[in-house]
Parts: structure tokens; C-alpha cells; sequence
């Protein structure tokens, strides 16, 4: 997922948050700050997880967390080290550059 406009997101979750009936008031204020500071949290407060696999026929939800990454653009002539995202190991040939 991609987040174009963090401002609108984090709005959102500030609305949702404010609203929620099932935060305690003493938890609110802390959701207020994570969100600002946070995309995923912002994310987190918007989307229930196990709203997205409950209609996927054969599977249940068995964890979920979120993380924000920011957004780097593929290079296709960057180099790479294989041993550096362990994949050397993985039993799958690397094919390299000759």
C-alpha cells in the first residue's frame, strides 16, 4: 500500500479516534499523538485486519502488525548483495551479472 496523501490519512484516523466508543478516554489522547507521529499508526486505527482475510475462503487471520517504510524507487542497475538479504542461502540460484 501506498499512502499519496499522509495529511488526509492521518486526519481521518484523528476523526476515527476521537469517535471511538471503544477507546477509553485515559488511551485517547496517546492514539492522538501515535497517530500524528505515524502513518501506520494512523493506518492501524482506520483498518481492522481481520476485516481484510474474512472473506478469503480458507484462511484465518493469525497475526497482524503494521509498519511504515518510506518509499524508494526501483533501480533496475543498482547493485545488490545477495548475502545481504540472505537469499544466497535460501537454496534458490542467484543469477548474477556476467
Amino acid at each position: 500500500m501506498e499512502v499519496i496523501d499522509p495529511g488526509l490519512l492521518t486526519a481521518a484516523a484523528l476523526d476515527h479516534v476521537a469517535t471511538d466508543p471503544s477507546l477509553p478516554d485515559s488511551g485517547r489522547h496517546q492514539a492522538q499523538e501515535a497517530v500524528r507521529e505515524d502513518p501506520a499508526e494512523a493506518l492501524a486505527h482506520l483498518v481492522d485486519p481481520s476485516d481484510l482475510v474474512t472473506a478469503v475462503p480458507g484462511a484465518t487471520l493469525a497475526q497482524a502488525s503494521w509498519s511504515c517504510e518510506e518509499r524508494t524507487d526501483y533501480d533496475p542497475d543498482a547493485a545488490w548483495d545477495a548475502d545481504e538479504w540472505d537469499l544466497a542461502s535460501d537454496g534458490v540460484p542467484v543469477e548474477e551479472e556476467v
